[in-house]
This record gives C-alpha cells, sequence and structure tokens, in this order.
C-alpha cells in the first residue's frame, strides 16, 4: 500500500509538470501560427490530454472489462464538464469566446452524442460498424479542424514574440509534455484502482468516477494553468475538443477492435448527464459569446449530486 500511495504522489507530479508546460507550448504554437488558443485548445492540447482514456478504454476492451471502456469515456465528459469546465468557469468565466470556433464543434459534439445515445439504447452496444462510424467520424473531425483553420484566423492573438518562437521545439515540447501526462495518468489511475478495489468499491462506480477523474487529470491541471497564465480560452477549448475525443476515440477504438456491451446505466444515466451537463456550459455561451460564474456553479452542483448518486 506505501508503494501505491508513493507511485500516486509520483504520477500527479508528472501531471503537473507535464500540463504546466504543454500550456506554455500550445499557445506558443498558436502565436507562431496566427491561429485562436480556443483552437489549439480543441485539436493540439485535446488530443495529448486524451491519451491516458484512449489507453485505458483499449485495454480494458482487450481485457473485457466494457463497463469500464464505456464508464471511462462517458464519465471524462462528464468529469470534464462539470467538474472542471465548472471550476474553472466559477473562478473565472470565459470572455470573448470565437462563436465560429464553438458553434460547429458543439453542433458535431449534440449531434454525434446524441445518435451515440439512441444507438446504445436500441442495440445495448457499440458493436465494431458503430467503432467504424466514430473513427471516420474522427477522421472528418480532423479534415473540418484543418479546413476551417484558415477561416478561425486569429491574427489579433499573434503577439510581436511570435516570430522568435521556434515551431520544431515547441511541437517537441508538446509531444514531451503529453507523455509525461501519459505516464504520470497510468500511474495515478493504475494505483488509485488498486486502493479503491481494496475498499471494495464496484467496477462501474470506479470507471465513472475514479478512473474517469484520474485520467480527466491532464485536462484538469491543463484549465488551472491556462486559468494561471491568462489563456482561459485554451483550457476551454481543451475540455471541447477532449470530449468529442473522448466519444470518438476513447469509445471508437475499442468499439472497432471488440465491441462494447453498454449496461442500462450507461444509456439512461451517464450519456443523458453528458449532454445535460455540455448544454449548460455551451448554449449560455454560444448565446452571449462569454461564460457566467453561474453555470460553473451549476456544473459544480451536477458533478457533486452525480458522485452522490454513483456511490450510493
Amino acid at each position: 500500500m506505501v508503494q501505491a500511495v508513493i507511485l500516486f504522489v509520483v504520477g500527479l507530479i508528472l501531471i503537473c509538470i507535464g500540463g504546466d508546460r504543454l500550456v506554455d507550448a500550445a499557445v506558443a504554437i498558436a502565436k507562431k501560427l496566427g491561429i485562436p488558443q480556443i483552437v489549439v485548445g480543441a485539436t493540439i492540447v485535446s488530443l495529448g490530454t486524451t491519451l491516458p482514456e484512449i489507453l485505458v478504454s483499449t485495454t480494458a476492451a482487450f481485457d473485457g472489462s466494457a463497463a469500464i471502456a464505456a464508464g471511462n469515456a462517458f464519465g471524462s465528459i462528464i468529469c470534464n464538464t462539470a467538474l472542471i469546465a465548472g471550476l474553472t468557469q466559477t473562478i473565472r468565466p470565459s470572455q470573448k469566446v470565437e462563436f465560429a470556433s464553438i458553434a460547429w464543434r458543439s453542433a458535431f459534439f449534440f449531434v454525434t452524442l446524441i445518435g451515440m445515445n439512441v444507438f446504445g439504447y436500441v442495440t445495448g452496444a457499440f458493436n465494431r460498424p458503430a467503432g467504424i462510424v466514430l473513427l471516420l467520424l474522427f477522421a472528418l473531425y480532423a479534415y473540418l479542424n484543418i479546413k476551417r483553420s484558415s477561416a478561425e484566423g486569429g491574427e489579433e492573438e499573434a503577439g510581436e514574440e511570435a516570430g522568435e518562437v521556434s515551431l520544431p521545439k515547441q511541437i517537441l515540447i508538446l509531444a514531451v509534455c503529453a507523455a509525461l501526462l501519459y505516464v504520470g495518468a497510468n500511474l495515478l489511475v493504475d494505483n488509485g484502482i488498486f486502493i479503491a478495489e481494496a475498499i471494495g468499491v464496484p467496477e462501474r462506480v470506479i470507471a465513472v468516477t475514479f478512473i474517469a477523474l484520474g485520467t480527466s487529470l491532464p485536462e484538469l491541471v491543463t484549465s488551472i494553468m491556462s486559468l494561471i497564465k491568462g489563456y482561459g480560452n485554451v483550457g476551454l477549448g481543451n475540455v471541447i475538443g477532449a470530449n468529442i475525443l473522448n466519444m470518438l476515440l476513447v469509445i471508437g477504438i475499442p468499439s472497432a477492435i471488440a465491441g462494447i456491451p453498454l449496461e442500462l446505466s450507461t444509456v439512461t444515466i451517464d450519456m443523458p448527464l453528458a449532454l445535460l451537463v455540455m448544454a449548460v456550459l455551451l448554449v449560455p455561451i454560444l448565446i452571449r459569446k462569454k461564460a457566467s460564474r453561474l453555470q460553473g456553479v451549476a456544473l459544480l452542483g451536477i458533478y457533486g449530486a452525480y458522485c452522490v448518486v454513483s456511490f450510493l
């Protein structure tokens, strides 16, 4: 148990270091390329911070732990939105949000999740064809990000120092930081699960709370560091992008490999709640082009209630 606690702390330290430098590298890349911070957060940063979820769900699918594979993905969406976005919006609500950057990603998220919820409810599983469709949707999402990057250009965010930034160096730093997040999250989750199982916590509860929180720590640290450094829109973009990748890759890859049978609670509680918290976060921003502290408080309240109900 002592070893597990030590490794747990080491994982936390690696995540904090990786998250801190990842934000700096992402913002430097945004300035160099002249694109909005929220776009970088929704693409490059979110891909790096979603690696732990992808690993956990894919490994769980191979091991036959379907409850962990599905619960981790939707639990992470709920955690990313209700806890992480809720916390950051309570501390410092996002201002001057790029409407064009948010609007199409929001529509993409809601249409995909509603389709997945209906399909999962009717069939009770995400089979291989469904997994392949999700991976094709990821290819479409990546294409749209590339195609729309020029239209979402953020010249106003490009500072004078942009010309001094070495793009290859920042990309290397970004990759190293993503690796630190990956290793740190694995150490934290593996040892955290050991501790949780020792006290008799059920598998699904571990998946939608502890594992989801553990694999979402990169998003949490990245969002907090973004706030501290004054780049709040990086954190917001990271949450939105990570949630989309949770659906397309964290569910898509294991589904395409082996299929994922779904528990009734996943399609009746976890998926609808993921839809609700994203609506609470995004709809007011789409209307007002800025967030409010009230949204953050509401999201934190929802997450607290969700954890209590899950454990009970």
